[in-house]
């Protein structure tokens, strides 16, 4: 009859054999990413390729005196930014993003009266101007506006 213990070590030395090989198989290779990894770093590239500076100012609303004043923007696209009517309203969200070649802004308000409610603009080059939507989350209507740059003097 053999030795049970014989048995024992022998499937603990093929154990380690087995975890040497698989610890040493990967040496070498670089670590693959991390799934969205890829996705995350190519937005950071484009994000620090935009050229945000244009969405930079003071802007007035044609059709009142409705004011976004974006301060800075971020190489993610974070914005400080600012909205009055005229008074200061609450900005909750305020993003910028380089899209299909154009530049874009989207300013979520959260202040009272105001909860929900957001501009969609997109920068118009030839004509200086933000362009887009304003939805009124209040009523659910949605309005095209324009808002012009405020020249300082």
């Amino acid at each position: 009859m053999r030795d049970p213990g014989h048995f024992f070590s022998r499937a603990a030395a093929y154990g380690c054999a087995v975890a040497l090989a698989f610890s040493l198989w990967g040496c070498g290779k670089p670590a693959t990413p991390a799934p969205g990894a890829k996705a995350e770093a190519a937005a950071a590239v484009v994000a620090e390729a935009a050229d945000f500076g244009p969405l930079k100012g003071k802007w007035v609303r044609q059709d009142g005196d409705y004011m976004i004043e974006i301060k800075s923007i971020a190489a993610d696209g974070k914005m400080d930014a600012g909205y009055f009517n005229p008074r200061p309203i609450h900005v909750g969200k305020a993003e910028a993003e380089a899209r299909e070649g154009s530049l874009r802004a989207f300013v979520l308000l959260a202040d009272q009266g105001y909860p929900g409610s957001n501009y969609k603009l997109k920068y118009d080059k030839e004509s200086d101007t933000l362009q887009g939507s304003y939805h009124q989350a209040a009523s659910g209507e949605t309005f095209g506006v324009i808002f012009d740059r405020l020249k300082e003097e």
